[in-house]
Order: C-alpha cells, then structure tokens, then sequence
C-alpha cells in the first residue's frame, strides 16, 4: 500500500467527503484508514494545537489495558502503513521490540505512536475550534463553523466547510462529582481531576495527607505512584471508593469477548430499557482495575511491613462522598456514608484527587443546529444505528457519525480501543456505500443471543454516497 498516495483535489465550492470533529485516537483511526481511499475528500478539525492524549496520567509504567494489537488500524487493516509495528521499524525499534516480549505497551509509547501518525496524515487542521454544524437544506450538505486559532489559542479567523458527511469524536470530560465541583472550581483549592495528576504531582506529594477517590484503572495508578513515593510510615493517605470492592477488571478470554463487534450488534439490537439495565451491571468490564496493578499495590503496602507495624495508608471501598467544603484556609473535609453500614463520618485532608472517570461529551452545543432532525430515545439521547450514525429526519440526505458516544446503544466496547480500527472500517464501508474495508463475519465464540449472529449488511449506496475506483 502506497503511504502517500495523492490526496484528491478539494474544490473550494465542492462539498467534501466527510468531515472530522475532533481527533482523538479514533478519528485519528478514521483518518488513518480513509488515507489510502484516494477518492475520499475528507478533512478534521481539532480545536487543541496538537494530537494529546491524557498527558495527565502518563506515569511512568503505566500500560494500556489492550494489547499493541488494538492500534489505528491493525483489526482492520493489518498492511497498513499506520500500524505500530510499522511505526516501530521506521524508528528502527522493531528488533527491541521483539525481544522485549510485550504484548501490552506502556501508554507513553503508544501516545507516542499517535503522534507520528497525526503529524504525517495529510488532512489534519489542529488549532480550529468548530463551533457549529447545520443541515443546509437547500444544497443538501452539511456546514461546519470553525474558527482557526492563534499559538495563544486566541481567535485567528473564521472558516466554514461543506460537507456530505460529518463524524463526530469530540471524546470524553473529566468526570466531577457535584458535592466537589464548588471545590475544583475555586482557584487553589487543592482538589483536582486524575486528569491533571502530573501536573500537580510535585506540589501534592509535599502535602501532609492526600486523598484519592476512585476504584478504577487511574485511581489505582495515581494511589500506587503517591504510595511509592511517600516515606515509610508516614504515607498518610486515604484511598475511597464507591465500589463494593477495589475489584479486578473482567479479562478473562470468553469475557473479553464483551469487546467485540459480535456483541455490539448483540447490544444494539436489545431493547432500550434492556441495554439500560444491562449496562448498570458491567462495570467491571471496564471501570475495573488491571490485576497487575493491584498485585503491585499490595506488594508495596506488603513491603512496608517487613521491619514490623503498617503503613499509614488507609483503603476502604463502599465510601460515598456526600458533601464537602474548606477547613480554615488549606484544608478540605470530606463527609463520608458508608453505604453498606450506613454509617457516616468526617475526614480531614489536604489534597484530594479525584479518579472518578470520564463521561461523554454532551452533543447537544455542538448539535444545536441539528436538533430538529435529531430523533432521540425515551431517555433523550440521540438515537444511534447499527452504522454508528445518527438517527435524523429523513430529509437530511447526510449522514453524522459519532465515535465514542454510543456508549447506549452500543454497550461497553464503546470507548475501547481494541473496536476502533472496526468502528472507522464501519464508517467508511457506510460513507462510501462499497467495501473498501471487508469484515468479519464472526468475531466471537460465544453466542449472545438465542440467534447466531449476522454478519452486517452493507448499507445500500444514497444520493450522497463516495463511489471508488476500482
């Protein structure tokens, strides 16, 4: 496969292909795989000056929870030019990498490796902040505002684009819990998200007691990090969750299957109320804690009792934070409900970090312009189909995609990594009504439904379909 071929020739008043709203790794999947589809006129926008994923949480060691497989492109294209293997031999560090024997990469590396991807794609605008989208009904395209902004992030230009298509991958927010937004907001308040963790991991580290909140893969992370850098005996640090258990994530072979497209179309298919239901209970599917880490944990908690006594370190799941507030000038107190006892409680702290995950980006500001079309569910939740396109009115001749916020309809492989070189492959067969990239029939050995299932129809070419040479 060619990794420059000739990128179409965009005219200024013809519509494009498909445009891009953010890029993150799975519009950057996106982008990687549409590149060889010469024919396709595509383009996105990022509003950050440049590809950055979670520098927050970039603690040395930390690894992804999917192997090096789960790359841009691999699942669906394995000769890509933009695998990570093929990244490695353009470093020349394809030999390391064979006798290191890792199956699962460190997340610098793979930051790393997306970043070499988004700075040789052509078709990557960083630095434009999209501010709206409309459906233009009398041109049958979609129009995207964006304004261009300086090295200050200050407004340089404005811009607007047409398109037949859109894909939304706007990705996910910090999550923070409402008893300690007041907190966060306040300016030096010393509550911060995990995802800011590096950035105030010096300045925390000197506090006398720090606090994480959180039982999943980054609190873990961020409480084994401070624990190793805490002197012996006097840790003094507090480690809540509101999970019944700091419990390890389901990664067993047959469970794993949960992750893949056999049980997405699965999920899609089940009613809403079911999926509701369904999704309630899969938490440790993917908000549990890699074993490894928490054999680490206990390993150093183990260590620290060799010469006699324990650490000052005190773990405890079950623990809902039911409001918070400021202690003279420098402190925060956190009040607690044990839920499974019922008992509450005060604890005094002076730094707090909160590990309480990442939620979807609402669509609705950057929809607003759409939301007449837009069909939504009994929840008010855009309606999503098996083609990850949102469900609008049938007068929009377009189509908008969405990565990474169907985590409804679609189930917990959603914000995985291991489904996005499938997703895009989706996409694009969708966008260009042919099969540019063939999938699988079958993915799965287990049977989810009382039916086998189908592998998916190709969606039958429209008015605004891409047809491809050859």
């Amino acid at each position: 496969m060619n990794p420059t071929p000739t990128p179409p020739r965009h005219e200024p008043e013809a519509p494009r292909d498909l445009v891009g709203i953010g890029i993150g790794p799975f519009n950057l999947s996106l982008a990687a795989l549409a590149h060889p589809l010469t024919q396709l006129d595509t383009v996105f926008y990022e509003q950050r000056p440049a590809f950055d994923w979670h520098p927050g949480l970039m603690i040395d060691g930390a690894t992804l929870q999917v192997p090096f497989l789960a790359d841009l492109v691999t699942l669906a294209d394995p000769a890509s030019h933009w695998t990570f293997l093929n990244y490695l031999k353009t470093l020349g560090r394809l030999f390391p990498f064979y006798f290191a024997e890792r199956f699962h990469i460190q997340r610098a590396e793979y930051d790393a490796y997306c970043r070499w991807v988004a700075d040789s794609l052509p078709g990557l605008h960083f630095a434009h902040q999209v501010d709206a989208v409309r459906w233009n009904p009398e041109r049958d395209v979609f129009e995207v505002d964006f304004t261009q902004l300086d090295s200050d992030g200050e407004a340089e230009a404005l811009g607007r684009a047409h398109t037949r298509n859109i894909v939304l991958g706007i990705g996910t927010a910090p999550h923070i819990p409402e008893p300690l937004k007041p907190l966060v907001e306040a300016p030096g308040v010393p509550v911060i998200h995990a995802a800011d963790y590096l950035a105030f991991r010096d300045k925390f580290l000197t506090a006398e007691h720090i606090t994480v909140i959180g039982a999943g893969q980054s609190g873990a992370e961020v409480f084994l990090d401070l624990l190793r850098n805490r002197p012996a005996g006097r840790e003094r640090l507090h480690w809540l969750a509101r999970t019944e258990a700091f419990a390890p994530m389901e990664y067993s072979k047959l469970g794993l299957e949960h992750f893949t497209p056999d049980y997405t179309r699965y999920f899609h298919a089940l009613n809403e109320p079911v999926r509701d239901r369904l999704l309630a209970t899969q938490w440790q599917l993917h908000k549990g804690i890699d074993a490894a880490t928490l054999a680490a944990i206990h390993d150093e908690l183990y260590r620290r009792t060799l010469h006699g006594g324990w650490p000052d370190a005190v773990l405890t799941p079950g623990v809902n934070v039911r409001t918070a507030g400021r202690v003279a000038t420098t402190k925060v107190e956190l009040h607690l409900e044990h839920i499974q006892q019922g008992a509450r409680s005060r604890l005094t702290t002076d730094a707090v970090i909160l590990a309480t995950g990442y939620r979807e980006r609402p669509l609705d500001r950057i929809l607003a312009g759409l939301d007449p079309y837009l069909r939504r569910d009994s929840s008010a939740r855009p309606r999503i189909d098996d083609q990850f396109r949102l469900v609008l009115d049938p007068s929009v001749t377009g189509h908008a995609y969405v990565q990474n916020a169907e985590l409804h309809s679609h189930g917990v492989g959603t914000p995985d990594l291991g489904l996005a070189a499938w997703r895009s492959a989706t996409i694009l067969n969708s966008v260009t009504g042919k099969d540019p990239y063939p999938l699988p029939g079958r993915t799965a050995f287990t049977t989810f439904g009382l039916e086998p299932a189908q592998a998916p129809s190709l969606p039958h070419p429209r008015a605004n379909t891409v047809q491809l040479r050859g």
